[in-house]
């Protein structure tokens, strides 16, 4: 039951990552000072990433950070999900600097477990995977609490020539992941709780080949 509710909340955060998948040219970091992952990680972690992807779906985003250029079941890395573009893209023309609420969906919860309606939910949801360090667990962490600031966002034009338009830079200093599934009984505080900070920059190339930059 708890790997079923895993891949089913990985399906709704990741969205598809399909032929649209681009590779760019980047530059990132997301670490912790002290990363837990039950059975497998109690300390400090630094992703050194060096693999980034974005994936326009519609008019939502998944930023896949990563190191190494493996497939995601066999890799660590960070998949951030932005349901709406043109939302922060409205933003960010009044404000270059905007900072957006990181959370997963309302309707994101373990079995057993209520949907609970949010009248302003999060656009930007984070998930942390630790599927080459950690593959003998459940290595998913998923954004609780937190924010996240964009200078830039990709448009999601897959045949967009302006370099301008085709920039993604974010960054944040704490983000708070755990896995839901490690509820208190009787109640929404979720134990085990870590936070991140981090940064990526990189350009939308379509077409690139799936290798890693150095």
């Amino acid at each position: 039951m708890r790997s079923a509710w895993l891949r089913l909340a990985t399906c709704v955060l990741v969205a598809s990552f399909c032929s649209a998948c681009s590779l760019g040219e980047g530059e990132g970091q997301i670490a912790s000072n002290k990363l837990q992952v039950t059975g497998c990680w109690d300390g400090q972690f630094q992703l050194g990433p060096d693999f980034f992807a974005a994936v326009p779906y519609l008019r939502t985003l998944s930023v896949r950070i990563q190191h190494g250029g493996d497939t995601e079941e066999v890799s660590d890395g960070a998949i951030v999900l932005v349901d709406n573009i043109d939302k922060v893209r409205d933003v960010l023309s009044t404000n270059p600097n905007a900072t957006f609420r990181v959370a997963q969906p309302p309707s994101v919860v373990p079995p057993g477990f209520p949907i609970v309606p949010d009248p302003d939910p999060a656009i930007v949801h984070l998930t942390l995977y630790l599927h080459h360090a950690c593959h003998a667990q459940n290595s998913a962490l998923y954004s609780v609490d937190g924010n996240i600031t964009f200078h830039a966002i990709f448009d999601g034009d897959l045949n967009e020539t302006n370099a301008a338009e085709k920039l993604t830079d974010a960054e944040f200093s704490d983000i708070v992941v755990g896995d839901p599934r490690d509820r208190v009984a009787g109640g929404d505080t979720i134990t085990n709780l870590s936070h991140l900070w981090g940064h990526f920059k990189f350009y939308f190339q379509r077409g690139q080949p799936a290798q890693p930059f150095p």
